[in-house]
């Protein structure tokens, strides 16, 4: 098969019925830049993981990562023996090398319905169908699990880190999901307060996925990302691929847990940060700290212990400039 990346960045997917690999497992292309892999007949399927990467199209690293996959699977190399759908998000960013064409598309997720339109839209409705079809198909006494593969868009104190979306009513944040991060290698996770428009927030809702958005180092063009170190990620994947779904009780004592205490929100044009907007993900905050300053109104930092991660002052009025999180004691939603 040729390179599944290079076809879809070229413009030459296929979309085709589902074929046999020499291997024996089901391969089939849904869409541009979305691929699905199943176990052959007879082989029973562990879980149901969604592997999705590209939602921003100048991060790099996790793209050639999942292509590595991909190239492995169709080679044999890996034995499929979970049902697979890998997704190249935002393939139209990805041509350009940039975060995206029109808007964040990582802002566009459980929005309809919209009578908006625009390419990030469509995509993200797009990918929202193919997710929740993929999950109806599969047996829901399996894990489902979703890891939406990002790398940040400027330094973090932290390299790789993880965001729990804020568990569904009568859900909670789960030891054994955040242990099992911790063996692909992401050994931080800030656990979500409040509902968000991510990816991995509409799978967790409207699939019941455990579902993780999962920062890997900062975002460089393509061929450039020698310096970020994916081995564990990689062999933790390529397991889960296999069937091996470790089941850790105990979350490991280095692992560090945040929560998202607040948002720092850009209301208007005249919106002001204290601090320079490529400030590193996790530096610490002191209290008392006037950190942003918008049509007047002060945001000031009250919480102990306080970081700040995603800074950006550019974004448009209406959106978060920043998250401020704080160590979390428990994991009680």
């Amino acid at each position: 098969m040729t390179s599944f990346l290079h076809e879809t960045l070229a413009g030459h997917t296929a979309i085709a019925l589902p074929y046999c690999l020499p291997s024996g497992a089901s391969v089939q292309v849904m869409d541009e830049g979305v691929i699905r892999f199943e176990p052959q007949d007879g082989v029973k399927n562990a879980l149901d993981l969604v592997i999705s990467c590209g939602v921003h199209g100048n991060e790099t690293a996790p793209v050639e990562l999942v292509e590595q996959l991909i190239e492995q699977i169709c080679a044999g190399v890996i034995k499929v023996r979970a049902r697979v759908l890998f997704i190249f998000g935002n393939v139209a960013a990805l041509r350009l090398g940039q975060r995206f064409v029109e808007e964040d598309m990582n802002r566009l997720f459980s929005r309809t319905p919209d009578v908006e339109d625009g390419v990030e839209k469509r995509r993200a409705a797009m990918l929202e169908m193919h997710v929740m079809r993929f999950f109806q198909g599969g047996d829901a006494s399996k894990p489902r699990l979703h890891y939406d593969l990002h790398t940040a868009i400027h330094g973090s104190l932290i390299e790789k880190f993880a965001i729990y979306p804020l568990p569904k009513p009568g859900k909670t944040f789960s030891t054994t999901e955040i242990a099992r991060l911790s063996l692909a290698g992401v050994d931080t996770v800030l656990l979500q307060s409040t509902k968000s428009s991510t990816f991995s927030f509409f799978t967790s809702w409207q699939c019941d996925a455990a579902s993780f958005t999962i920062e890997l180092g900062s975002a460089r063009p393509f061929g450039q990302n020698q310096g970020i170190d994916l081995s564990k990620m990689a062999a933790y994947l390529q397991g889960l691929v296999h069937g091996e779904v470790p089941e850790p009780e105990l979350i490991p004592e280095h692992a560090q847990i945040f929560r998202v205490s607040r948002e720092v929100m850009k209301n208007s044009h005249d919106f002001k940060f204290a601090i320079h907007g490529k400030t590193d993900n996790f530096t610490p905050l002191p209290v008392g700290m006037v950190l942003a300053v918008d049509q007047g109104e002060e945001f000031v930092i009250t919480e102990k212990d306080a970081r700040i991660i995603f800074p950006n002052p550019d974004v448009p009025p209406g959106q978060r400039a920043g998250l401020i999180i704080v160590p979390a004691h428990n994991l009680t939603a």
